[in-house]
C-alpha cells in the first residue's frame, strides 16, 4: 500500500461547489457610463469600453486604454475640463471664490486651484450637512465651504473672504474682552436663582392638568442633569479683576476638567461661571506656564491668509440660470426689481448668493462654467484642459488623486423586482 491509497479525511477535502442556478443574475462589469444633463441622460457626455479595451468618449473620441480612472469619472470629463479651464483662465495664485461648489465643474475648480478657496454650495445641496463637511475637507486651507444662505448675508461673507485672504489677527485683549462679555450674558440668561442653567421653557408645564402634580415631583430629578445657574456679576469687577492672568488660570482648570472627562476620571461638579466668580473674589496663581501643552495667553496671534482674491468661478445651476435670464430680460432698475419679486425663493437665493460672490471678486476675473449667463464670460476648455483633467483624475499607487467626485452607485440588477 502507498500513501495515495489511503483515503483523505473528509474534513480535509474541499466542500463541493453548489451547482449554479441557471436563473440567477450574474453581475457583469460596467462597460458604459453617462452623465445626467439637462434633465436626461447625455449621449455626448458618456463613455464606453470598446471590444479592444479602449475608452471611447462621446465628445472627445477614443481616449485609448485608461487604467487608473473610474469609468464614472470619465463621464464627467467635460465639466472637469471646464473647471481646469477656469483655473487656467484666472491663473496666478491667491484666493479663489467658487459658487456652485457641489456641481461637477465647481468641484473641479475647487480641487485644481493651487491656493485657498472660499466655496459656496448652491441651494440644491446647501441643506446636506454631510456633503458640506466632505467639501470642507477637500477645500485647501485656510479656505472653507459655506452654504448658499451664508453667502446671502453679504457682510458676513465679506468678513469670511477677508479673513481667508488676509489672515486673522487675534489679540489677548480681544479674546479676554469677548470672554468677559459672554460671561455677563451667560449670568443674565441662566441666573443662580433658577433651579438649573436651563431656559424658562424647561420649567413651563404644557401637559394636562391631571399630570401637573407628577410634573413638579419629577422636576428636581430632571433638572439635576443640568449644571447649576451662574452667580450675578458686576461688570466693573469683571474688568478690574478678571485679567489675563486669571483668565489663563480658568483655562488651565478647564483643561484639567476636559482631560478628566476624556480619561474617565471622577469629574465632580464643574461650574465655569462659579469658578470665574471665585477667581474674581480670590485671585489664584497662574500655573499654565509649567505645562507646555496648556493654553497660553500669547499676546497677538496672526494666521496666514491665502492671498488676495484672484477671481471667481460661477457654476450655472437651474435656479441661477432662471434668475439671471429673468433679470437680464427686464429693462430698467424697477423692472429688474419686479422680475426678482416674481422669482421662486430658490431662484432669488441663487441670484443673491452668486451676486455676493461676484461682488467679493472686486474687479478680478469672473468666469462661468457649466453653461452661460447673460453679462458674464464663459470658458471653453481646450485640449490642454482635457489632458489636465485626465491627469488629475488618475488614481496613483497610494489610492489618491488630485480630482475626486462623489458617486452613488445604484444597480437595478441588484433588485430582483427589476
Amino acid at each position: 500500500h502507498t500513501m495515495d491509497s489511503v483515503p483523505t479525511p473528509q474534513l480535509w477535502e474541499a466542500p463541493p461547489q453548489p451547482k449554479p442556478d441557471p436563473g440567477a443574475y450574474v453581475r457583469q462589469p460596467v462597460t458604459s457610463a453617462h452623465m445626467v444633463a439637462d434633465g436626461g441622460i447625455s449621449a455626448r457626455d458618456s463613455v464606453s469600453v470598446s471590444p479592444s479595451g479602449n475608452i471611447v468618449h462621446g465628445r472627445y473620441g477614443d481616449l485609448g486604454v485608461v487604467e487608473g480612472i473610474p469609468l464614472e469619472y470619465l463621464a464627467l470629463l467635460k465639466p472637469s475640463a471646464e473647471g481646469a479651464a477656469a483655473v487656467r483662465t484666472i491663473g496666478g495664485s491667491g484666493t479663489l471664490l467658487v459658487y456652485g461648489a457641489s456641481q461637477a465643474a465647481g468641484m473641479a475648480a475647487v480641487q485644481l486651484w493651487g491656493g485657498a478657496v472660499v466655496a459656496v454650495v448652491g441651494g440644491e445641496h446647501s441643506g446636506h450637512d454631510e456633503l458640506l463637511e466632505i467639501l470642507k475637507e477637500i477645500t485647501a486651507e485656510p479656505g472653507t465651504t459655506v452654504p448658499e444662505e451664508y453667502a446671502m448675508i453679504k457682510k458676513n461673507f465679506a468678513d469670511l473672504v477677508g479673513a481667508v485672504a488676509n489672515g486673522e489677527t487675534t489679540s489677548t485683549t480681544h479674546v479676554l474682552a469677548e470672554f468677559q462679555e459672554n460671561l455677563l450674558d451667560y449670568s443674565k440668561a441662566y441666573p443662580e436663582t433658577r433651579a438649573a442653567a436651563v431656559s424658562e421653557k424647561h420649567l413651563d408645564f404644557a401637559g394636562k392638568e391631571k399630570d401637573r402634580a407628577t410634573f413638579h415631583e419629577n422636576m428636581e430629578a430632571y433638572l439635576h442633569q443640568f449644571p447649576a445657574g451662574s452667580p450675578a456679576f458686576d461688570p466693573e469687577k469683571i474688568k478690574a479683576y478678571l485679567n489675563e492672568e486669571q483668565y489663563a488660570v480658568l483655562r488651565s482648570r478647564f483643561h484639567k476638567q476636559t482631560t478628566a472627562v476624556i480619561t474617565g476620571d471622577d469629574v465632580g461638579d464643574f461650574n465655569p461661571a462659579l469658578l470665574a466668580g471665585e477667581l474674581i473674589q480670590s485671585p489664584a496663581a497662574d500655573t499654565s506656564k509649567e505645562n507646555d501643552y496648556e493654553f497660553k495667553m500669547a499676546g497677538t496671534v496672526k494666521t496666514e491668509g491665502g492671498g488676495p482674491v484672484s477671481g471667481a468661478v460661477i457654476c450655472v445651476t437651474p435656479d441661477l440660470l432662471a434668475s439671471y435670464t429673468a433679470v437680464d430680460a427686464a429693462k430698467g432698475v424697477r423692472a429688474k426689481a419686479e422680475a426678482l419679486q416674481f422669482l421662486t425663493p430658490g431662484q432669488r437665493n441663487a441670484f443673491a448668493a452668486a451676486s455676493s460672490v461676484i461682488a467679493q471678486a472686486n474687479g478680478a476675473p469672473v468666469v462661468v462654467v457649466g453653461g452661460s449667463l447673460p453679462g458674464l464670460t464663459s470658458v471653453e476648455p481646450n485640449d490642454g484642459d482635457v489632458k489636465e483633467a485626465l491627469t488629475a483624475m488618475d488614481i496613483d499607487e497610494m489610492g489618491e488623486s488630485r480630482l475626486n467626485y462623489l458617486i452613488q452607485v445604484y444597480r437595478a440588477g441588484d433588485y430582483p423586482i427589476y
